[in-house]
């Protein structure tokens, strides 16, 4: 796949992937999301890699998905309901989303440069580590469309910073800062803005000095001690995601982010 929406490089056994759609704060489409897994596989096989790093141009990480190109494309909104279907079901079906990170064998580490929010807040929760700029934002912003988090929020967050604190923030939609994420275990370490790049390369290079097999069954052995039943969660979870792609809610909950107005939710 040539790649038009990512810049994809490597260096030093960390290969870096670059969300690179800048005048829409690096929000996706499903090319996007393609493109990205595309990368990550490749950094998979390629035997030279042994750390990704996830970062985005310009001054936000991901927005996550692009709503008007996504769900609020008139071709889309304008077609039969078999289209419809097609284009609501992605996200919960289609190959290239990016629940694989969660079970991705090499270390990844999210280098968040900005807002971090909805999908783009789960992309960096599903990387095994993040390390921020001081500008950077998280939001798990899905309720505010009417929608759930994928994995990053509903499996990762919890586990992270505590189930209390997983249902304020998914609850509520709130965007909190770096120095809150750090406070309450969200990321490794925030860093001055113009650092972050060096930060994040001199962090990668020490894991990437690491031994390889051990850190991919040490991933592995992770995960068994979470006793972690996937592929049932992600069944769960793509049920409830479907049902929330096809509601009245989001739809409202998408028009009222692009006509920047409060949703009126009505809980169909």
């Amino acid at each position: 796949m040539a790649y038009s929406d990512i810049i994809y490089e490597k260096r030093d056994k960390v290969a870096t992937i670059t969300i690179n759609r800048p005048h829409a704060m690096n929000a996706g489409t499903i090319r996007t999301w393609a493109e990205i897994g595309q990368a990550f596989g490749e950094a998979e096989h390629d035997e030279s890699v042994q750390v990704v790093v996830l970062t985005g141009a310009g001054r936000a990480f991901c927005a996550g998905d692009d709503v008007k190109e996504i769900f609020l494309n008139p071709e889309v909104q304008n077609a039969k309901p078999s289209k419809r279907t097609e284009v609501e079901e992605w996200r919960t079906h289609h190959p290239v989303a990016l629940d694989f990170l969660v079970t991705y064998p090499k270390p990844t580490i999210a280098s968040v440069n900005g807002a971090a929010v909805g999908y783009g807040c789960d992309i960096a929760l599903m990387c095994d580590m993040r390390v921020c700029s001081e500008q950077a934002r998280f939001g798990e912003v899905f309720i505010r469309r009417g929608l759930i988090p994928e994995a990053g929020g509903l499996l990762v967050l919890p586990r992270l910073v505590g189930l209390a604190r997983a249902y304020e923030l998914i609850l509520s939609g709130d965007i909190i800062d770096a120095k809150e994420a750090e406070r309450i275990g969200m990321v490794n370490k925030v860093v001055p803005h113009d650092q972050l790049e060096a930060a994040t390369a001199a962090f990668a290079q020490k894991i990437a000095a690491q031994a390889p097999l051990a850190q991919r069954l040490a991933k592995e052995a992770l995960r068994v001690g979470l006793n972690l039943n996937l592929p049932f969660f992600f069944d769960y979870q793509r049920h409830g995601q479907r049902m929330m792609l096809t509601s009245k809610d989001h739809l409202e909950g998408a028009k009222s982010f692009v006509e920047k107005r409060a949703a009126n939710f009505t809980g169909e």
